[in-house]
């Protein structure tokens, strides 16, 4: 079989298009680089899904934790202290089985039980109580000069949050919010690796990855495969937050413009 037609067959294997058998043996590395880039779909998805819909609440968790309203600070809290206290590994394994138990109370829940939906949602919490540190913590570091300047010109309410508060919020707090992003991508492997099952052989890349490694007993060639996509994941990463940080800090001299340090996550 060419590499073309191998490319043919398995590139979009992973969400249902394509030969549905696996190869057996005799494996290429056009095997190999094919489908575990066929599964890097499902990791570029709950990434980018849970990235996109957890700006929002991370947004709102922080204003809440930064209100001196005890309803709304508490709440935000403890959300917070939940999931970033706990291994996201652990939060996969309960919401399965809570999703689980719900589809057995209430069938027509069943997709919570699926990945696509089920470790989206949790993924989803997660980076939301993450990054919604991050931005408290941006919140806590804007300038009381801004704040002063805006009520000069008699900015009140939502004309000041919108065009002072949340845009310096997120200038302060975007280099350390592009590190939560690359290791919320990087954090996808562990959808298919926890309580989630993978549906017709329909995995992520380390679901590939760990197939190729178990049929051939030699994990040096399918994990750097792995590696090299996610790298290739993370250079796109950094461009386009570089991208918008650029866009963020355009109005400041060069020597006061923030850039994006790399900060090893050694647990989640």
């Amino acid at each position: 079989m060419s590499c073309i037609q191998t490319i043919q067959d398995y590139a979009l294997r992973s969400v249902g298009f394509g030969e549905r058998l696996l190869p057996k043996s005799d494996f290429t590395l056009c095997e190999q680089f094919t489908l575990i880039g066929s599964g890097m779909i499902w990791n570029i998805y709950f990434g980018l899904m849970a990235l996109v819909t957890g700006f929002f609440l991370a947004t709102a968790v922080a204003l809440g934790k930064a209100s001196a309203n005890r309803w709304l600070r508490k709440p935000s809290e403890w959300f917070i202290f939940l999931f970033r206290g706990s291994p996201l590994f652990i939060q996969f394994f309960f919401a399965y089985f809570f999703f689980l138990s719900l589809k057995q109370s209430y069938p027509l829940l069943d997709t919570l039980t699926s990945a696509w939906l089920g470790a989206l949602i949790v993924l989803f919490l997660n980076t939301a109580a993450y990054s919604g540190e991050i931005f408290y913590g941006a919140l806590r570091s804007i300038p009381k000069g801004d704040i002063e300047a805006a009520d000069a010109y008699g900015m009140t309410g939502w004309s000041r949050f919108r065009r002072v508060i949340w845009p310096t919020m997120l200038r302060l707090a975007w280099p350390a919010y592009t590190n939560e992003a690359i290791f919320l991508f990087h954090a996808t492997t562990l959808v298919f690796f926890s309580a989630f099952p993978v549906w017709q052989q329909r995995g992520d890349a380390l679901y590939y990855a760990g197939y190729f490694a178990d049929k051939t007993f030699n994990p040096f060639v399918p994990y750097p495969i792995l590696a090299f996509y996610f790298i290739l994941l993370t250079l796109v990463v950094v461009w386009g937050f570089g991208l918008i940080n650029k866009r963020l800090n355009r109005h400041l001299p060069v020597a006061q413009k923030s850039r994006i340090k790399f900060r090893v996550n050694l647990a989640r």
